[in-house]
Formats: structure tokens, C-alpha cells, sequence
């Protein structure tokens, strides 16, 4: 049996939704580890496009069931609202197909405002956060004051923890200029959501070990990128969990032993949201290129994502933190007409070559990336299933990438339709 985690090795938008959905095919559960409610997804099936923030991909496919494991932070209300719209395009969820995970810290609506309070002070740094709670609630989470899902069915004590989160968010609001926040109204907005989040809860732990108990192949879907993992990323423009293919484990409540294979969703170029460094980026006319041909807004923020050839240094990287057993490359369509690609294959710093990406914010702004240069193509890769169908300079541009990443390439996506894949090496089948 092989399990398999997907994870993104840039900064997210790597189109991880796409292959994960392709992926659910061949398996019986899909699992959400990390993050909440800023993941954006967008899957294309048959001409219908899915946009997802916090539903496991897999909600898609019919027959699978799909889990939002103890390590995501989940707001009741996206959740409500995402899944009335899902189902609306004629996907159906129940609790015959989704499970919550129990022990899932909750998003409040003050987790949102505080993010928004904290992003827009003008002394402060600009982390470029999607304002959605998420750093907020894990941080109630890691300071053991958070509500769970757990808690939603226990109304004779919500009470009471809700004023005990509230002694230090009230605090933290008065200090920052803005009004406290009523307990009781909190608690009573919580009581009117309970209903429809605890039909979902389950133990997810324990409906995994029985999952595989009876063999069935499991997907673990992460959220963002490897390069914004609160410990691994660009600190501090990073998200607030861990991204890399070890919180599998501890977001699901499956031993490491549970993760058989591990594949690092990468884009043929580079991109990211938000703030921080970006050593590749291109504000050009190739940039605006990219950004035009590859639709590069955030399916969450709508934010116009900044772009940038591809950094074989950054994904080489991710590989080693993340435990990448292969690679699925992504948007090669994109690079169709360019005469020439650029490949990041070392920084200069302060006079010296380095091969890694440094974890000081004063020295990721200031590296300067050393190019490769490889002929581009004519031709279209758009909609190709096989290595025949690719030019030929396109097969040398994803095997110059595999050797300068030091990780194999087992799928190639050259669209975003769901089947526009070439598979070189199926995932879920063991390595011998």
C-alpha cells in the first residue's frame, strides 16, 4: 500500500488543486493537514471550474471521503458558506463524505479583525496576510486558550472558555485602540453555528487507522508552499503552520510510517503572493507575460501574484525540508513561444556564490540569482498526454530542471483540465 502526500515546494499557486483532484482517482480518502480557510484551489472538471479555500479537493469526485484533519484551522462560517456553494454546483457533501476532526482549533470572527488590525497598522511589518484569522487562531491554539470543534458540543462549558479566550483578546483590542467584544454574544453565535458543524466531527485519528487497516490508499493535500512554512519559509512573510510533508503526520493523527510518498507540486516558473523576498522575480515585460498567460491571481485574494523564472535553488531546497520523493511539474503550457527561459541555479551574496536560499530576511532580499540559459520552443505543449506530444526543447527544459533540483519528475501538467497530464510515474504504487 502507498500513501501519498502532496505538498507545494515554492510559494503556493504551484496548482496543487488540479493534482490533487487528479490523484483522488486512485484514491479513497483525501485529507487536509494544515492551514484554513486562505488555501485557494481551483479545479477545472469537464468546462465546470471549483474554486476551494478549505474543502479537501477530493470533494469533487464522487465516492471519496474526504477529512479536514486536527491540524487545520477551520472557520465555521467559510465552512458553511463554501460548502452551500459547492453543492450549489451540483457537488454533494455530507457527513457521509466529509469529516471535521474534532480537535480542530476554530476561526472567530475576532481572529479576522485582529489580523486585519494588525496588517494595517503603518508602524508594523507587512507580512501580506490574506486577513482571514488564520495566525490568530493558531496562535490561540499554541497558547492552549482556543475553541474546538469539540467544544461547539459541549454548550454547559463554551462559556466559559470563550471568556477565558476573551481575557486576552480584549486586552490585545483595547490596547490597540478598538472596542471589547461582548462573551455572551460570541457564545451565542457559536451555539447558532454548532448545528451545522457537528454533524461533521469525528474522531479523524481513529477513522484513518481504520482507513488503513483496510488498505485503502490515502491522499494527503497541503496547503501553500514549502517556501512558506512558519519554520523552512521566508520568515516572517510565511503562513502561520507548518507547510512541509511532515505535518502530514502530526495534522492527521497518522504516524510518519503512514507517509509512503511524497510529491512536491512545482510550477515551470516561479510566482508568489504577498510580501517578501523573491530572488527570481521579473518586473518586466516577460513578468507581465507570465502573469497574463498563466492567469496568475490567488484564487482566495484575487491578488495579482508577482512572477519570475524558475528557481532551481529555492525548489532544490524545499526537496531536502520536505522529503520530496518526486516532482510534478505544472504550467509548462505557460512557457509555450518564449525564444528563451532562464533557469535560477545559484545566488550571489555579498561577492560569494551560495546554493541555498540564507534564513536571514536582510540577506533573501539581497541575493542576486545566477542564470542558465536554455532556447525556449514554438510549438504547444498545451493538452499533451504523452513525451511524444512535446516539443523537443521542452523535454530538455524538464530534464535540465530534474537535474539541477536532484529529484525526478513523475507528472507534467500541460493544462489545467483535469486529465492533461503526463504521468511518468504513478505515485500511489510502491517503489520497488
Amino acid at each position: 500500500m502507498s500513501n501519498v502526500v502532496v505538498v507545494g515546494s515554492q510559494w503556493g499557486d504551484e496548482g496543487k488543486g488540479k493534482i490533487v483532484d487528479w490523484l483522488s482517482n486512485r484514491a479513497d480518502v483525501v485529507v487536509r493537514f494544515q492551514g484554513g480557510h486562505n488555501a485557494g484551489h481551483t479545479l477545472v472538471v469537464d468546462g465546470e471550474t471549483y474554486k476551494l479555500s478549505l474543502l479537501p479537493s477530493g470533494v469533487v469526485r464522487g465516492g471519496k471521503m474526504s477529512v479536514i484533519g486536527n491540524g487545520v484551522v477551520l472557520d465555521p462560517w467559510a465552512f458553511v458558506s463554501e460548502v452551500e456553494r459547492i453543492r450549489d454546483q451540483g457537488v454533494k457533501i455530507n457527513p457521509e463524505n466529509l469529516l471535521i476532526s474534532e480537535s480542530a482549533a476554530l476561526i472567530l470572527p475576532i481572529h479576522s479583525e485582529l489580523d486585519g488590525i494588525r496588517e494595517n497598522q503603518v508602524d508594523g511589518i507587512k507580512i501580506g496576510t490574506t486577513k482571514r484569522g488564520i495566525g490568530p487562531a493558531y496562535e490561540d491554539k499554541v497558547a492552549r486558550r482556543a475553541i474546538r470543534v469539540c467544544d461547539l458540543d459541549d454548550p454547559e462549558h463554551l462559556l466559559a472558555r470563550v471568556k477565558n479566550l476573551l481575557h486576552h483578546h480584549n486586552a490585545l483590542r483595547v490596547g490597540l485602540g478598538h472596542l471589547e467584544v461582548d462573551p455572551k454574544d460570541l457564545y451565542e453565535k457559536l451555539l447558532e453555528i454548532a448545528p451545522q458543524i457537528l454533524p461533521y466531527m469525528a474522531p479523524v485519528w481513529h477513522e484513518l487507522d481504520e482507513a488503513q487497516r483496510s488498505e485503502k490508499k490515502i491522499l494527503f493535500e497541503g496547503a501553500q508552499g514549502a517556501m512558506l512554512d512558519i519554520d523552512h519559509g521566508t520568515y516572517p512573510f510565511v503562513t502561520s503552520s507548518n507547510t512541509i510533508a511532515g505535518q502530514a503526520a502530526a495534522g492527521s493523527g497518522m504516524g510518519p510510517r503512514a507517509l509512503n510518498y511524497i510529491l512536491g507540486i512545482t510550477k515551470a516558473y516561479t510566482t508568489r503572493v504577498g510580501e517578501g523576498p523573491f530572488p527570481t522575480e521579473l518586473d518586466d515585460d516577460i513578468g507581465h507575460r507570465l502573469g497574463e498567460r498563466g492567469h496568475e491571481f490567488g484564487t482566495v485574494t484575487g491578488r495579482q501574484r508577482r512572477c519570475g523564472w524558475f528557481d532551481a535553488v529555492m525548489v532544490r531546497q524545499a526537496i531536502v525540508t520536505g522529503g520530496i520523493t518526486g516532482i510534478a511539474l505544472t504550467k509548462l503550457d505557460v512557457l509555450d513561444g518564449f525564444a528563451e527561459l532562464k533557469i535560477c541555479t545559484g545566488y550571489k551574496l555579498d561577492g560569494k556564490i551560495v546554493r541555498r536560499l540564507p534564513a536571514g530576511t536582510a540577506k533573501q532580499a539581497a541575493v542576486e540569482p545566477i542564470y542558465e540559459s536554455m532556447p525556449g520552443w514554438q510549438g504547444s505543449t498545451r493538452g499533451a498526454r504523452s513525451w511524444a506530444e512535446l516539443p523537443a526543447e521542452a523535454v530538455k527544459y524538464v530534464r535540465r530542471l530534474e537535474e539541477l533540483i536532484g529529484c525526478p519528475v513523475g507528472m507534467v501538467s500541460t493544462s489545467p483540465e483535469r486529465e492533461d497530464v503526463i504521468l511518468i510515474r504513478d505515485p500511489f504504487k510502491p517503489i520497488i
